[in-house]
């Protein structure tokens, strides 16, 4: 009975870690139109358009990034895949620094990734009643 919570739980990292990556992706094309925006307010100035092109290329780049490891987890997760599990708890300590929803969010998910019954859902078992590879 306390297995089939943990996967109700382990359902719900799922599908926020996919749902925080798709945010983040949507957030990555707002901050690329808002950088292009700005770009022509010093239109002519060579120095400020290069610090802003940098500035728009680490950070889009960098929102992206995880964006996308957050999605892989996320679906990793749903298919109840060890190797997601590691790196979604990874995600999530870095996630408890983005206060107030990414707090909300990391920490729920260390609750629920790092509790034994979760980790007993990620350990290979071997038979039909598997859920891993």
């Amino acid at each position: 009975m306390e297995e089939s919570r943990m996967d109700k739980h382990v359902t719900v990292v799922g599908v926020l870690q996919i749902a925080f990556g798709i945010l983040g992706l949507i957030g990555t094309i707002i901050v690329i139109i808002a950088f292009n925006f700005i770009d022509y307010f010093v239109e002519g100035d060579e120095v400020a358009t290069l610090v802003l092109w940098g500035i728009k290329l680490i950070l889009s780049v960098f929102l992206a990034f995880f964006s996308i490891i957050k999605i892989i987890g996320g679906i990793g997760i749903l298919k109840y895949k060890s190797w997601a599990r590691y790196v979604v708890i990874v995600l999530a300590v870095f996630s408890c620094f983005n206060v107030p929803f990414g707090t909300l969010v990391g920490v729920y998910s260390l609750w629920a990734l790092l509790r034994d019954e979760t980790i007993a859902l990620f350990v290979p078992q071997t038979g039909e009643g598997s859920k891993t590879d």
